[in-house]
């Protein structure tokens, strides 16, 4: 049985997108195709301004301070980029799932793939697990894919940064330091 893997791979690329928007048609490829996106048809600078409309919607999400308000906005995109489910071997690689229409540009399969693959990714791990980071001065979007699901920091580096600036504080108020659980990935 071939399942398709929406959710955790397709919202990390969407992450990897938004924090770093891509700047040609070429780049955009280039990068669904390091993802494991097999690409049915050339990249347009079309497809490019349709991404960038898909992460405007999609950043929405991932900054929405309530669970409901983050299923009102998943459902909107939901509305506008799937069709219904179907059975595809495309690839040659196995039958699966795809959640849009056949033959569609690269702009739209990838409304189609971050609208499902985020609405999976939520259900399946919970409406908190996609933030930015916690550190003030980092605005990284990541998709929390931990065990525990407290992931708070992007990225080891900023978790230590968090930490080196408590402890620093604490230090400089004179008061003792009691170390925050690790819980950065």
């Amino acid at each position: 049985m071939h399942l398709n893997p929406y959710g955790e791979d397709v919202v990390n690329l969407a992450a990897d997108l938004a924090n770093r928007h891509p700047a040609t048609a070429g780049e955009l490829a280039d990068r669904c195709r390091a993802a494991g996106l097999v690409l049915e048809r050339p990249a347009t600078p079309q497809d490019l301004d349709r991404v960038h409309a898909v992460l405007e919607a999609w950043e929405k999400v991932v900054d929405a301070t309530d669970e409901h308000e983050r299923a009102e906005l998943v459902n909107r995109m939901l509305a506008e980029s799937a069709a219904y489910p179907r059975l595809t071997d495309h690839a040659g690689g196995g039958w699966h799932l795809h959640y849009r229409d056949d033959r569609q540009s690269l702009g739209s399969v990838l409304f189609a793939l971050i609208s499902v693959g985020t609405a999976l990714h939520l259900v399946g791990r919970g409406m908190h697990r996609l933030r930015r980071c916690a550190v003030t001065e980092c605005a990284t979007i990541f998709a929390d894919t931990s065990r525990t699901g407290r992931q708070r920091y992007c990225s080891q580096r900023c978790a230590n940064r968090d930490a080196v600036r408590r402890h620093r504080a604490s230090r400089a108020a004179g008061r003792p330091v009691s170390p925050e659980p690790s819980r950065s990935r």
